[in-house]
C-alpha cells in the first residue's frame, strides 16, 4: 500500500508538472496587442486607408497571435499622447504613428514606457525603444507624373499639396519632373490646403485649378474628393497613397503608394519574438516598399510602356530623377549635371523645381 501511495503521489506531481508546463505554454502563446494612430478617417481612400490596409495584412498573416486596433482622426500635438497612454494602458506592446506630427508625442511616451516599442511614419526621432520608417515613394510619384505629363493637352497640371515640408517638397519636385520628363513646357500649378485631410478644401482646390485653365490634377494629400470632381468634369486626375480608381474610374491615371503591410508584419513579428530592435527604414521601388498603382483608362499602351522602361531603370539603379543639371523656380543651378542628390538632401529639400508655379513656403 505504501508503495501504491508513493506512485500516486508521483503520479500526481508528474500530472501537475504537465499542468504547470501547459499553462506557462499558453501565458506564451498569448497574443501579442499591436495598435496604430492615423491623423484622418481609417477608410479615407488615401494615406489613412493604405495603413489601414497594412493593419489588416498583419491581422490576416498572424491571426490569433495578434490583436490589432486603431485610433483615427488623431489631432497631431498633445493629444497625441493622451491617445498613446491609452492604448499603453490596454496593453498594446507596439504602437505605430503614422503622421509627422505625431513625433514629438511618441519620442515623449517612448520615454515615458520604456517597455513598449513605438514606431513613427515619416519622422526623424528615434530611441532606443522607437525607431523610424518611410521610403522613396517619390520615385513612384514621379512615373504617376508621367502619367500625367502624358494625359494634359495644354500644359497645365494642377497639384494639390498639403504643408509646405521637405517631404511634400520632394514629392511635389518628384511629381514635377514627371510630368516635364514627358512634356518639358508643361507648367505645374500648386494649391495649398494646409491640411492632410479635408475632402472640402481638396474639391475647392481642384475646381480653383480647373478655373486656372489645368486640364489634369494630381495630388499628395488625402481623400479622393478632387478625383470625384475631376471624373465629373472628365478630367484625368493623378492620386496619392492608395489605389483609389473605384472614385473616379474612367478619369484616373495612377498613384504612387506605399506597401506598408510588409514593413508591419515584419515588425510585428520582431516585437513578438523578442528581436525587435530601433532603426531607420527606408524603402524603395527595388524592395517592393514603393509602388506605382494599376493605370486607368486614359494612359495609352505607349505611355505604359515609357513609364514601365523608366520604372525598370529606378529599380536597376541606373535612372534617378533628382539627378542634374536641376535648376529651382528662379533658375538658380541646385544640382550640378551629372549629380545624384543624396538622401540628406532631399529629406531636407526647401526649393521647387523649375515648371512649379507656387511658393515652396506654402
Amino acid at each position: 500500500m505504501k508503495k501504491a501511495g508513493l506512485l500516486y503521489v508521483v503520479l500526481l506531481s508528474i500530472v501537475g508538472a504537465l499542468v504547470l508546463a501547459s499553462s506557462g505554454g499558453a501565458a506564451e502563446a498569448k497574443p501579442i496587442k499591436a495598435a496604430w494612430i492615423y491623423v484622418g478617417p481609417h477608410n479615407d481612400g488615401g494615406w489613412s486607408q493604405a495603413h489601414d490596409d497594412g493593419r489588416l495584412y498583419v491581422q490576416k498573416m498572424l491571426g490569433k497571435k495578434v490583436i490589432t486596433t486603431y485610433k483615427e482622426n488623431v489631432p497631431e500635438g498633445p493629444q497625441t499622447l493622451q491617445v498613446i497612454d491609452a492604448l499603453v494602458r490596454d496593453g498594446n506592446k507596439i504602437i505605430f504613428g503614422t503622421s509627422f506630427g505625431f513625433m514629438d508625442a511618441m519620442a515623449a511616451a517612448a520615454k515615458k514606457y520604456p517597455d513598449v516599442y513605438f514606431e513613427h511614419a515619416t519622422g526623424y526621432k528615434t530611441a532606443k525603444n522607437m525607431a523610424i520608417y518611410f521610403g522613396a515613394v517619390e520615385d513612384a510619384i514621379y512615373l504617376a507624373g508621367m502619367a500625367a505629363g502624358a494625359a494634359t493637352k495644354n500644359g497645365n497640371v494642377g497639384f494639390i499639396v498639403p504643408f509646405a515640408i521637405p517631404e511634400i517638397i520632394r514629392h511635389t519636385n518628384g511629381f514635377a519632373l514627371g510630368v516635364l520628363a514627358v512634356r518639358p513646357d508643361a507648367k505645374i500649378r500648386l494649391v495649398w490646403t494646409k491640411s492632410w485631410f479635408d475632402p472640402a478644401k481638396e474639391r475647392k482646390a481642384a475646381e480653383s485649378l480647373v478655373a486656372a485653365g489645368v486640364d489634369v490634377i494630381g495630388q499628395n494629400v488625402d481623400s479622393p474628393s478632387a478625383g470625384q470632381y475631376a471624373q465629373s468634369k472628365g478630367i484625368p486626375w493623378v492620386g496619392h497613397g492608395s489605389n483609389a480608381k473605384k472614385f473616379a474610374p474612367t478619369s484616373w491615371l495612377t498613384s504612387g503608394l506605399y506597401d506598408w503591410g510588409l514593413y508591419y508584419l515584419k515588425r510585428v513579428k520582431a516585437a513578438q519574438n523578442g528581436t525587435w530592435k530601433t532603426g531607420s527604414y527606408w524603402g524603395s521601388m527595388a524592395d517592393g516598399f514603393a509602388v506605382l498603382a494599376p493605370f486607368g483608362p486614359k494612359v495609352s499602351a505607349k505611355t505604359r510602356a515609357l513609364i514601365n522602361a523608366r520604372k525598370k531603370s529606378i529599380v536597376n539603379g541606373s535612372f534617378y530623377e533628382f539627378t542634374g543639371p536641376l535648376y529651382d523656380q528662379a533658375g538658380k543651378l541646385r544640382v550640378p549635371k551629372g549629380k545624384r542628390m543624396t538622401l540628406p538632401q532631399i529629406l531636407a529639400v526647401d526649393w521647387l523645381v523649375k515648371g512649379v508655379v507656387g511658393s515652396p513656403k506654402g
